[in-house]
């Protein structure tokens, strides 16, 4: 796969025609979430998320950040003005699907439970 989508358009589109990475991304785009909060609100095993995320990541569309342990992710500054307008029109579409709606409010109550073990795992 390309490192640089901004020449291959086709490219672009191919990553995101997949419906779990536009998932991933739909995450993503409530703020920076941690790989195993993503696991948990989609319910689909780590290996699947991180292997859609790596994808993603090569693509230069998502940014990766280590905290000990666990690995963040986040949507990537775009520069590209294709990059950017595509996903635009996706962020809108995903504000307005019933189902993208409905995975960010289970992310919301998952980060939470989360949160709370990662704060118990880093005090022993």
């Amino acid at each position: 796969m390309p490192k640089n989508i901004q020449t291959k358009p086709a490219t672009l589109f191919k990553i995101l025609s997949d419906p779990t990475r536009l998932r991933l991304l739909n995450l993503l785009g409530g703020g920076e979430t941690c790989v195993c909060d993503l696991t948990d609100t989609l319910r689909v095993v780590q290996p699947k998320v991180s292997r859609h995320l790596a994808q993603l990541k090569r693509a230069r569309l998502v940014e990766a950040r280590r905290d000990g342990k666990w690995i963040h992710y986040r949507w990537a500054k775009q520069g590209d003005p294709l990059v950017r307008h595509v996903l635009l029109g996706m962020r809108q579409w995903m504000a307005n699907d019933e189902k993208m709606k409905s995975e960010r409010r289970r992310r919301n109550q998952v980060c939470c439970q989360t949160n709370a073990r990662k704060i118990i795992e880093k005090n022993k």
